[in-house]
């Protein structure tokens, strides 16, 4: 009985794997504008995700782990896509880089499954202050473009 348990089980997870996945990285259409640390920080923790030019590992072909790594990538890029950073509006974006800090600071970001095989995308304090500043000194460029906008209307 167990000799065929252990067929069928091997059955299956041989034919899951010619099940297709999506492991695709469409065009980059355009780049979020920051600087080169931050921009460097977002590479190494962020972009294998929220981006198109992830970096499929060989894991990411060995089902049921590809449906996983595929999904996460899928809805990761939803969330926000730093190459197609275009697509979104000056309100959009600030919102996507709220969400993102307090993502960070929650500690929900990188997932932390990620960061188990992962570890080099693992933010530190350092890293997050950065981040944090960052995102801080661009919603203080906005302010005067809002007042502005503002006084234009009376």
């Amino acid at each position: 009985m167990l000799k065929k348990i252990l067929i069928a089980l091997a059955v299956i997870v041989i034919g899951i794997q010619f099940i297709p996945v999506n492991r695709t990285n469409p065009p980059v259409t355009q780049e979020i504008d920051a600087p080169s640390n931050i921009l460097s920080i977002l590479k190494t923790s962020c972009y294998n995700c929220h981006s198109n030019k992830t970096s499929w590992p060989w894991y990411s072909y060995v089902a049921p782990v590809s449906f996983l790594v595929s999904t996460d990538v899928e809805n990761a890029r939803k969330r926000v896509n730093f190459s197609e950073w275009d697509k979104y509006d000056e309100k959009k974006k600030a919102k996507k880089i709220d969400a993102m800090i307090e993502d960070i600071e929650a500690g929900d970001m990188p997932l932390p499954m990620y960061t188990i095989v992962h570890p080099e995308a693992k933010l530190d304090p350092e890293k997050i202050k950065m981040l944090k500043d960052w995102a801080t000194s661009n919603k203080e460029k906005e302010k005067p473009l809002r007042y502005e906008k503002e006084d234009e209307k009376d």
